[in-house]
């Protein structure tokens, strides 16, 4: 499967770039140092590329506070891997590591 968000209207998918992330192991999209242009309706859009089937989650919207508060999160580093990753001789692969916090 491949994991895509919509942003506002279809076809207005996000980019990934600096501040934008898919996650291809989970479909979560991270957004770092969020703008206002960010600010707006989210929808995952998952599809099977064996039979082309798709499916839609409902929307996200996606508010900027105006108080500043934004809660304290203690740092703390997010890892998924398996225990065991194999590979063939070269291909590639791609392991992924978040770094969480205030």
């Amino acid at each position: 499967i491949i994991y895509s968000w919509v942003f506002n209207e279809f076809p207005s998918f996000v980019a990934e770039d600096s501040r934008r992330f898919i996650s291809q192991e989970t479909g979560n999209l991270y957004i770092s140092k969020v703008q206002p242009s960010d600010v707006g309706s989210y929808i995952c859009l998952v599809k099977n590329t064996v039979t082309n089937a798709r499916v839609l989650s409902p929307p996200t919207p996606l508010t900027l506070r105006n108080d500043g508060v934004m809660g304290e999160y203690e740092p703390k580093i997010e890892v998924h891997f398996p225990y065991t990753v194999t590979a063939a001789r070269g291909t590639t692969v791609k392991m992924e590591c978040f770094a969480l916090g205030k």
